[in-house]
């Protein structure tokens, strides 16, 4: 067959080949077309592997102190900034079990609600929640064993048991003991019940149930932030070498091949594109930070910055497991899983979240300013509200501070004669002000986390609202 029958086949033309044939790329070009290629790739591997890396982090670092799988990680006082994870919660006493199937279902017993009480979920590697625990949750305050079984169990759940089939081997649940108050004497009772929570390996027939562990982590460093570099592969091929490929999921196979993550092999290939990784990295992260600002619209509150940081798309997805086959939502869970760590199965069950980058008049909080946040009386919860800074760049507690939040908790907070309550953010405190204070960085900008952990109704009606923060100086 001849070029031009050929050429006539394809194009409907009849130009001869030779004639619209183009010269192949130089060496050079090739060489460079390449170096994009794995740098695109590398960017759309961050935003897709955010959720998974974020996972990541947190198991490594537990590792790093000595912890290990089916394992129970706990904070004995509320955390400080040492622990460097993704806007953790400085007003409760945490609890983390990381769970590991791969040897056969894992167990979780949640103690019953009584002189104690747990908020909590249980989330698949990808942190997509499994299902809600304690009062909010599947047992309903009355407490439960919950069985965590790996991709493609089969055999027979075993009686008395909450069935939780996870789609990853690995997965952690973050459980809060909640505080009374921050006085010490509270937080000895919270630590106490967080842990009557039991933990281990499905036992064989007539087997005792091994003893849970766990590894204490209050003041030692625990870094977990999102490393913006060449890392972020390296903690992706670790996650991807351990768990299956989802479905929803596969036309990744072959990007990831093509920058150094084969399943099944070691990663050698990685260290190569370190400097186009370096890049991709720092594209990705431009690109998340200018989404980040779209999550805020519309906010929770009109004429606020006030806004869940998750997209409607990212909740529902998360807490259905992107069941909907027209929906799948990478970019808004990239910016969700940059910002914070763990899904709620029921958000709004057990606890809410609202977030601000900017202060009244529409700027970026930070810069060494101090800021004012009015809390009106009677927030509508039914456990206890707090608000908390976080480091602007790294959306993890400022480093060096001497606490990072302040809420209807904390011993000595100071009450307006309606019962509103004032709070200032700022590198000092106004003088007489120090018990509602909260620390910044002198440098840099900082963001402000709301939570209220048990809202009413009438919290998600509106009719009570924040204002944004107010700049004083």
């Amino acid at each position: 067959m001849s070029a031009v029958v050929v050429a006539t086949l394809f194009t409907g033309s009849t130009v001869d080949a030779a004639t619209s044939h183009r010269p192949s790329a130089s060496p050079a070009d090739a060489k460079a077309l390449q170096q994009r290629h794995i740098e695109r790739r590398a960017v759309e591997a961050v935003i897709w592997g955010m959720p998974a890396v974020n996972f990541q982090l947190m198991l490594d670092a537990f590792t790093a102190m000595g912890g290990s799988a089916n394992q129970v990680v706990y904070w004995s006082r509320p955390v400080n900034w040492k622990d460097q994870t993704l806007t953790p919660n400085p007003d409760t006493i945490y609890l983390t079990p990381f769970y590991d199937t791969r040897n056969g279902p894992v167990v979780l017993e949640i103690p019953p609600e009584g002189d104690g009480s747990i908020t909590g979920s249980v989330d698949t590697g990808w942190q997509n929640p499994l299902e809600d625990v304690g009062p909010a949750g599947a047992d309903k305050g009355k407490g439960g064993k919950y069985l965590i079984l790996p991709p493609g169990y089969k055999d027979p759940v075993p009686d008395g048991y909450i069935a939780l089939p996870s789609e990853t081997y690995q997965g952690f649940a973050l459980l809060r003991s909640n505080l009374r108050s921050g006085s010490d004497a509270d937080i000895a009772s919270a630590v106490a019940y967080g842990k009557r929570v039991k933990f281990y390996p499905l036992p064989k027939a007539g087997a005792a149930p091994a003893e849970t562990r766990f590894v204490d982590a209050y003041d030692k460093p625990y870094e977990a932030t999102i490393p913006y570099d060449a890392r972020f592969f390296d903690a992706l091929n670790r996650f991807v070498q351990v768990e299956p490929w989802l479905s929803r999921d596969k036309a990744m196979i072959d990007t990831l091949a093509s920058i150094g993550i084969v399943k099944g092999t070691a990663g050698d290939a990685l260290a190569a594109n370190k400097a186009a990784f370096d890049k991709a990295t720092e594209e990705a992260h431009a690109l998340i930070e200018s989404w980040t600002e779209q999550v805020f619209i519309p906010p929770f509150y009109a004429g606020t910055h006030w806004a869940l940081p998750a997209s409607p798309k990212v909740v529902e997805g998360a807490s259905t497991t992107f069941a909907d086959p027209n929906s799948y939502p990478v970019d808004g869970r990239a910016v969700s899983y940059s910002l914070a760590y763990f899904s709620a199965k029921h958000l709004g069950a057990g606890q809410f979240y609202l977030m601000t980058i900017k202060d009244k008049d529409g700027n970026r909080m930070g810069a060494g300013k101090t800021y004012r946040l009015h809390v009106p009386a009677h927030p509508p919860v039914q456990l206890y509200w707090s608000a908390t800074a976080y480091d602007g760049d790294t959306h993890a507690l400022i480093r060096d501070t001497r606490w990072s939040s302040r809420g209807s908790n904390t011993p000595g907070l100071q009450k307006n004669a309606d019962g509103s309550v004032d709070l200032y953010f700022g590198p000092a405190a106004l003088a007489g002000k120090e018990s509602n204070w909260v620390p910044t960085s002198p440098h840099g900008q900082f963001e402000v986390l709301f939570r209220f952990y048990g809202p009413e109704k009438s919290f998600f009606e509106k009719a009570w609202q924040l204002p944004d923060p107010q700049i004083l100086k």
